[in-house]
């Protein structure tokens, strides 16, 4: 079996100091016209974006996918809500954890998966401010420890 062949197009780094993420799902993603032309020149952004399930199906709302800039009429408007397509009982498990308090649906990243776009969505719950100081804390221990690393190797 061949490996398929991932190429990152957009990472959302922010939901990883703002969350704690329990679980993943790989997504794909309803496009339209030219988005796909888009995504391959690297114009897409998941910052502010967010997931929502209404009426049993996934849509991300403020992903902004960049107008392709020969695609005239066929562009679309680049913030419109997009349907993600998942099978039904990830759907369902997703909603069972969101009603309890603190969960959350977030977009972690965007990437081509061979020829697909695929969009990896994390299940999350919402870190506290002393949670996220923490996290820091940690980082700067680390990158401490690493520079007295390379201090010690070099003399």
């Amino acid at each position: 079996m061949a490996k398929t062949s991932t190429k990152l197009i957009a990472n959302n780094k922010k939901a990883y100091h703002d969350y704690f993420i329990l679980d993943t799902y790989e997504a794909g993603i309803a496009l339209h016209g030219t988005e796909v032309k888009s995504l391959r020149m690297g114009k897409c952004s998941v910052k502010e974006s967010f997931i929502r399930v209404e009426n049993g199906e996934v849509f991300i709302y403020g992903m902004h996918i960049s107008p392709y800039e020969k695609g005239n009429i066929f562009n679309k408007d680049p913030l419109r809500p997009r349907k993600l397509l998942l099978h039904k009982a990830e759907i369902n498990k997703m909603i069972g954890k969101t009603k309890e308090k603190g969960m959350a649906i977030v977009p972690l990243k965007v990437y081509f998966k061979g020829s697909l776009v695929k969009v990896e969505i994390g299940l999350a719950r919402g870190k506290k401010l002393y949670d996220k100081r923490n996290d820091i804390a940690k980082k700067d221990q680390q990158r401490e420890a690493q520079r007295d690393f390379k201090i010690r190797n070099l003399g």
